[in-house]
């Protein structure tokens, strides 16, 4: 077994309810408040400054005080021992009582899991049924297409006539073209990843799907037909969860596994190449130097983030990643796969939780900040476009954010 990540962030990615709703650790909450910017005195300020300048020009010192701070995490304050011997035996009591409820709690979870796979087991027809469909190796029943007719209470929307309905149109098409990558590109953490370089090869994607492992953990699996990119058949990402429970009895995270793509000469969607022109000092000539740089693809998924080591300085950013690329497989296991004709036909969008875009957190610019724009400020960035690789700009907000 792996060694499992020690990081808090890490720790607290817990698997999911079948309801999908993360049961995370609830935090001990103390009196203790971050300072607002009305608390700080303006003569502090200038301390505060001094400190992060002097923290950012010696990293030993700041790896050191973290590692300081760290070792204090769990010390006992006193007050326990404090208390008079009988306090301290009703308090062991407690904890004894509190082991015994998570037990339970770990009893629970396995028995969550257990359900969820009983129940896995008698979506796999359906699934199966919907991937021959769309693929087109069967057609759907009369009764299926009855029932997928009926319209919802909720549904306002008018039914087309069925003598406007041209049923010799597209009888050549096979099954439902390009269906999981409509679906993808509807499900808004998935949407991102997704490049216009990387389209062309997901409309070969054929179906998505998903396996328990014999461990905690599931594999998801992408299968696609022939393509001009690479030769696998099926790409697999392994999500595997720690041997012991969390807090609570939760799964928590430990790693990701990813198939490795075999990519077709030139292929390649996760590099670019970049020309650079040299000229010798002594001959003068010139030559063309091209270099294989790293760039966003989808298919960076199938190559997850490496748990941080104590070796790591930017260890934080690495979290990020693990707990970002751990969404993503959640989101594919517990949105995408279920629900895929709804991502497709961009039903399931209003059942959505959009309230991490707080309107109120952004504002509209004025017309004017555009005209006040240099004309040498437009030629830059007209020649920053022509410059792309043909990549949506898919950091944009993220780079904003950052500034």
């Amino acid at each position: 077994m792996s060694e499992p990540i020690r990081s808090k962030k890490t720790d607290s990615m817990t698997a999911p309810t079948p309801q999908n709703t993360p049961a995370n650790a609830a935090p001990i909450s103390s009196r203790a408040q971050q300072p607002g910017v009305a608390s700080i005195k303006e003569g502090e300020c200038h301390e505060i400054s001094n400190a992060a300048g002097l923290f950012a020009a010696n990293p030993a010192l700041l790896s050191m005080m973290q590692a300081k701070l760290g070792s204090l995490v769990g010390r006992s304050s006193g007050y326990i021992e404090s208390l008079p011997a009988s306090v301290r035996r009703r308090v062991s009591g407690l904890k004894g009582i509190q082991k015994d409820h998570s037990k339970l709690e770990a009893e629970f979870q396995e028995e969550v899991l257990q359900l969820e796979k009983k129940y896995f087991a008698k979506f796999t027809p359906l699934y199966q049924n919907r991937a021959n469909i769309v693929s087109g190796a069967t057609e759907p029943s009369d009764e299926q297409v009855t029932v997928g007719e009926k319209k919802d209470e909720d549904n306002d929307d008018e039914a087309v006539p069925e003598e406007d309905i041209n049923k010799d149109e597209g009888k050549d098409v096979k099954g439902i073209p390009e269906f999981w990558l409509s679906a993808m590109k509807n499900q808004i953490s998935l949407a991102e990843m997704i490049t216009d370089r990387d389209e062309a090869a997901l409309k070969s994607l054929t179906d998505v799907r998903m396996e328990y492992l014999d461990r905690p953990g599931f594999r998801l699996i992408f299968a696609f037909d022939e393509n001009d990119f690479f030769n696998n058949k099926t790409i697999t990402k392994t999500y595997f969860y720690q041997e012991e429970n969390g807090y609570g009895g939760d799964f928590i995270y430990d790693h990701a596994e990813g198939d490795k793509v075999d990519w077709k000469q030139g292929k390649d969607l996760t590099v670019r190449v970049e020309s650079k022109k040299q000229r010798n000092k002594n001959t003068k000539q010139t030559r063309v130097v091209k270099k294989t740089v790293p760039t966003e693809s989808f298919f960076n998924f199938f190559d997850p983030p490496k748990p941080p080591t104590d070796d790591d300085d930017a260890s934080s950013d690495i979290e990020e990643r693990l707990e970002l690329d751990y969404q993503l497989g959640e989101d594919i296991k517990e949105k995408l796969i279920p629900r895929a004709v709804d991502w497709f036909t961009g039903e399931a969008l209003q059942y959505e939780n959009l309230e991490d875009f707080d309107e109120g957190e952004f504002e509209d610019e004025d017309d004017d900040d555009e005209d006040e724009l240099s004309d040498d400020d437009r030629d830059e960035d007209d020649e920053s476009d022509d410059e792309g690789d043909g990549t949506k700009p898919k950091q944009e907000a993220a780079e904003c954010k950052q500034s």
